[in-house]
């Protein structure tokens, strides 16, 4: 009789921070704007996903396949840290090292990237909406250059409806400076 596979997911697992630890072989780096953005994320919505272990039952120790970030969220954040009970949610998957290895990179990689033109949408969205620039950027991790970059992608007029502009230098045929515009 063959054994039926089961995925990790159902079986989570409230594991204490002091039986988990990250593994050496991690590529993946966050920058800072993207880690704030998660903390802020599991400090508003909590923990959604669960890290990816394996167990090494020799020393009780779980160490980490994928989620090195949210466990270092909690590692540095007390707050989220009390408020979790000290304890990660955590699927274990069985794997020798080189298959946990290839665990890692494909979780990792297989993340993707944001749409530019999905994010310019959510942008006109949500400035369409009334929401100011300061509200999408702290909600969404930008900063105000990016979210300018967006707007200006939308080629969007409206997306500048509350900016005031100043005039507009332009070159006439005898290399004099003018102003344009009002």
């Amino acid at each position: 009789m063959t054994k039926t596979f089961v995925s990790p997911v159902y079986g989570v697992r409230a594991v204490p921070l002091e039986k988990i630890r990250a593994n050496a072989y991690n590529p993946n780096a966050v920058a800072p704007p993207e880690m704030r953005l998660l903390e802020k994320s599991i400090r508003e919505d909590g923990y959604t996903m669960p890290i990816v272990c394996y167990h090494l039952p020799d020393e009780d120790i779980y160490e980490i396949v994928d989620g090195f970030h949210r466990y270092t969220v909690m590692m540095t954040c007390r707050d989220i840290r009390e408020r979790e009970g000290g304890c990660m949610p955590v699927v274990v998957i069985e794997k020798d090292i080189s298959n946990l290895m290839a665990s890692t990179i494909r979780h990792n990689r297989a993340r993707g990237s944001h749409s530019i033109d999905l994010m310019v949408n959510i942008v006109g969205e949500l400035v369409q909406s009334g929401m100011s620039d300061e509200w999408i950027a702290k909600n969404i991790g930008m900063d105000a250059d990016e979210l300018l970059r967006l707007k200006q992608i939308s080629g969007l007029a409206s997306l500048f409806a509350d900016k005031d502009f100043s005039r507009a230098w332009a070159v006439d045929s005898h290399d004099e400076k003018f102003y344009v515009g009002t």
